[in-house]
């Protein structure tokens, strides 16, 4: 359907009709008489001028038409599409990732190849992010210290983007848990409705930042915010030393306790991965959250009309004024 958007333009449709009805007309001009023993020799001139007068009448059909097409084109008349429903989940997702000094560590295998932690989780991530349709995304980092990367959207490419381009240290070398819970916190009260739900991924324990995370997590239940943990890393690695290869615990500085501790307070859950299997599975598994139902956004594609009567009132116009000039 075609729709104006500002219809009241069509007011000046009337403009034409001011000087004719308000306005006061031209005063008479007397000119002197000329007396003739005849009129004959002034017959046919005045028959040309009446035909000039009415020769110029039909002039006006199409001035009124190239007028009224201008008024159109100024009420900006728009082709309205139908409606279209836009995927909706009514879930405010936030990903919080560790960028601290031991997200290095090389205890991952990704497509048969050994990366460290954060490569691990960009591809796994990368591919949750993808399959959030519906979802307000954002992404959260933390080390020293903890940044929005980027705020809520329905922009999921940005996001996982921004996810890829992070690198280990940009937030500091230390782990500020209790910070990045508080953020999080903080960037959904912007956002009151829907379910919040916050993913939180670290390889260690709070050992920086002001806040400490189970005061946040009880902050965070009370705001309705439900926080999922991971701890990554794996268990045991072989790696060289003076009497040959020997077996050390990479994960030994994972705060497990802390992390369930964390999730049990918001009602989430406590995950575990330990290679890029399990970290994939847990994804899966969060990605398996039934949305919460809410209202339905509708999107009507628009398509601007107003160039065609505004061409219109242009070739009736154009040989209006010619015409006019040649006068």
């Amino acid at each position: 359907m075609i729709h104006f958007e500002w219809p009241w333009m069509f007011v000046l449709s009337l403009l034409p009709l001011v000087p004719r009805y308000l306005l006061r007309p031209a005063p008479a001009v007397e000119e002197a008489a000329l007396r003739v023993p005849a009129v004959s020799p002034f017959v046919l001139g005045g028959d040309s001028r009446l035909a000039a007068v009415r020769g110029r009448r039909w002039m006006l059909w199409p001035a009124l038409a190239a007028w009224l097409l201008l008024v159109s084109a100024a009420a900006r008349p728009v082709w309205l599409g139908q409606p279209i429903d836009l995927p909706v989940s009514g879930r405010d997702l936030l990903l919080a990732v560790d960028l601290s000094g031991s997200m290095s560590t090389q205890d991952f295998t990704l497509h048969g190849q050994q990366v460290d932690r954060l490569t691990a989780v960009k591809a796994i991530a990368g591919d949750f992010i993808r399959r959030r349709v519906g979802d307000r995304l954002g992404l959260i980092l933390f080390g020293l210290h903890a940044y929005v990367q980027s705020p809520l959207t329905f922009d999921r490419k940005t996001v996982n983007t921004l996810l890829q381009e992070a690198v280990i240290g940009l937030a500091g070398k230390q782990t500020a848990i209790g910070d990045a819970i508080g953020l999080a916190v903080k960037e959904l009260q912007r956002h009151p409705k829907g379910n919040k739900v916050l993913i939180l991924l670290t390889d260690g324990a709070n050992d920086a930042g002001e806040v400490d995370p189970i005061a946040a997590a009880k902050l965070a239940a009370k705001e309705g915010l439900t926080i999922y943990t991971i701890g990554i890393g794996a268990d045991s690695v072989m790696v060289p030393s003076l009497f040959g290869m020997q077996q050390v615990n990479p994960s030994q500085d994972l705060d497990e306790g802390a992390l369930r501790a964390i999730a049990k307070a918001t009602g989430g859950r406590y995950f575990r991965a330990r290679d890029t299997q399990e970290l994939n599975k847990i994804y899966k598994v969060i990605d398996e959250l039934q949305p919460v139902d809410q209202d339905k956004q509708t999107f009507r594609p628009q398509r601007s009309l107003f160039f065609w009567p505004l061409a219109l009132a242009l070739v009736l116009a154009t040989p209006l004024l010619w015409l006019q000039g040649r006068r």
